[in-house]
């Protein structure tokens, strides 16, 4: 019996080039991973004047064998892509790698949010050929159920509508007549 979740690190190459604007000095973007690589963090990879790639971080990619509907929808797309989520770094790193996706699920879930910077990434053939093998031992397909009433009459009672002063059923929604003091 196979392992039912797979982890494997993903180094996360951040790309720094000249902001467009006057607001933006810097302009920050994930541009590629590396599959299997060492624990480091903002190693300068190479640099061509004034824009710059870096090995910003290693994070695990970690696949589920509940999640495998996501990732067969994600490796089927035109370009599969891994999402690489981001935030302001903390401390003398400019951004911090948060996590490293294969479910295009998760990575809409984290675009839905607004807070965190999303980048997608192509995955390489070996990384489309490791999920795809993945997939092929623990994907199970879910049977459709669909969802019957019961047979119950739920229109033969009242109850609930309308003000409950008024005993005629002609109009329940006018307001009660107020009854005369004596």
């Amino acid at each position: 019996m196979s392992q039912p979740q797979l982890s494997m690190p993903i180094g996360v190459v951040v790309r720094k080039s000249p902001g467009a604007t006057r607001w933006a000095k810097w302009c920050w973007k994930a541009v590629a991973i590396l599959p299997g690589a060492a624990d480091r963090r903002w190693h300068l990879l190479r640099k061509d004047g004034e824009v710059s790639e870096f090995h910003a971080a290693t994070v695990p990619l970690d696949l589920h064998r509940t999640d495998t509907e996501a990732y067969l929808t994600g490796i089927s797309a035109r370009v599969p892509t891994l999402g690489i989520v981001m935030r302001d770094g903390e401390g003398d790193d400019p951004l911090d790698v948060v996590l490293v996706t294969a479910s295009p699920y998760e990575t809409q879930d984290y675009l839905d949010s607004g807070e965190d910077i999303v980048e997608l990434v192509p995955m390489t053939d070996g990384l489309i050929a490791l999920i795809r093998d993945f997939c092929a031992e623990h994907h199970e397909d879910e049977t459709f159920v669909k969802r019957r009433r019961d047979k119950k009459r739920i229109d033969l009672s009242e109850d609930g509508k309308g003000d409950a002063r008024i005993r005629q059923l002609s109009d329940v929604y006018r307001a009660p007549r107020q009854r005369a003091v004596q």
